[in-house]
């Protein structure tokens, strides 16, 4: 296997959201804003890692029968670790956030990795798979939130500097509400889904 192919794969075929479409809840949740989707994909990347590293240095000597129990209490660590740091140093967005930090115990994707990837392969390249699939989620996760958020608010705001501003502001509260949530994540696999029709028809 190539480490740069095997980082990539988490970015584009694997993709959690595009290509797995898994941890659907907390990218619908927290994506109202680009610092949210930040925040979010900082803990889910520092979880997955982690657990991904510890799960398959772990993995010959975890018995099979309860080797879900153990993933779970692998990752309940560090994300207790996560959510502390943020409490104590980032506290607007351990508000901002709020339930979806402890909720990251059962994310799909990270329990996913553990057991169809770090529970059958060595501790590099279940690093690289963390790597990559945090990358892929984070690219995801600042895509539809920096869309809802110039859509929604006009601007794009982040950690106290405004990044972008509509000339005319005509924003539509609905994005950053809900609804707009599920607009833009269905608008976004329907563009992916069609490229990889047309990738598939052409015998790529």
């Amino acid at each position: 296997m190539d480490p740069l192919s095997e980082y990539i794969r988490g970015i584009t075929r694997d993709n959690p959201i595009f290509g797995l479409v898994l941890g659907l809840c907390p990218t619908l949740a927290v994506t109202t804003s680009v610092e949210n989707a930040i925040g979010m994909s900082a803990g889910t990347a520092f979880v997955l890692v982690c657990s991904n590293v510890f799960v398959s240095a772990l993995r010959k000597q975890i018995p099979s029968a309860v080797r879900l129990p153990i993933f779970i209490i692998i990752i309940a660590t560090f994300v207790s670790i996560v959510k502390m740091v943020m409490q104590a140093y980032f506290p607007p967005m351990y508000a901002a956030l709020g339930v979806f930090i402890p909720l990251i115990v059962v994310n799909c994707v990270i329990i996913g990795r553990a057991e169809a990837y770090a529970n059958k392969n060595n501790v590099f390249y279940s690093f690289i798979d963390g790597l990559g699939i945090s990358t892929g989620f984070l690219l995801v996760l600042m895509l539809i939130g920096g869309i809802r958020e110039i859509l929604g608010t006009g601007q794009i705001v982040t950690f106290d500097y405004t990044l972008i501003t509509l000339p005319v502001n005509p924003s539509v509260t609905t994005m950053i509400l809900p609804p707009g949530a599920f607009l833009t994540i269905g608008g976004l696999m329907a563009i992916v889904n069609y490229q990889r029709a047309k990738k598939r028809a052409k015998g790529g």
